[in-house]
């Protein structure tokens, strides 16, 4: 059994990235979704009102060839065959997202962040599975 050592790293100039807190679907499964990403959503389904839910895709089109899709949905609007996420943000009501399967297996593992940024702010999505992306950060490539 090896003794743990320690010596610590050197100091280097740039401090590394804190890690990014995400969240998944109850199950473990599905989309990441950070934090500030989580109190945005909660927000816009408070909005949106009863019995919504997010629709998360992707579609034909966008500078690299697929573009992302996000939309609220009623639930009467779920097709038989999309797969069901729960996510429970911290102090906020659970939601649901829904995603048709072809769309998952482009977006699968992928990561939805917020930024409340004036250039460059909004929904930014974090895709494992594209192989090039634009530089809006809305269409990508496999």
């Amino acid at each position: 059994m090896s003794s743990p050592t320690t010596d610590a790293p050197a100091p280097t100039q740039e401090a590394a990235a804190a890690p990014v807190a995400t969240h998944t679907g109850k199950d473990g499964k599905g989309i990441r979704i950070t934090e500030p990403a989580m109190k945005q959503l909660a927000a816009l389904m408070q909005q949106q009102g009863n019995d919504k839910l997010l629709r998360v895709g992707v579609r034909s089109g966008g500078c690299s060839g697929m573009s992302y899709t996000m939309d609220f949905i009623d639930s009467a609007a779920i097709r038989d065959d999309d797969e069901h996420y729960v996510y429970e943000p911290d102090g906020a009501p659970s939601f649901r997202v829904v995603s048709d399967p072809k769309s998952l297996l482009y977006i699968y593992g992928m990561q939805l962040d917020f930024s409340s940024a004036l250039i460059g702010g909004g929904f930014n999505f974090t895709n494992p599975n594209a192989s090039q992306t634009c530089g809006c950060g809305s269409s990508f490539a496999v």
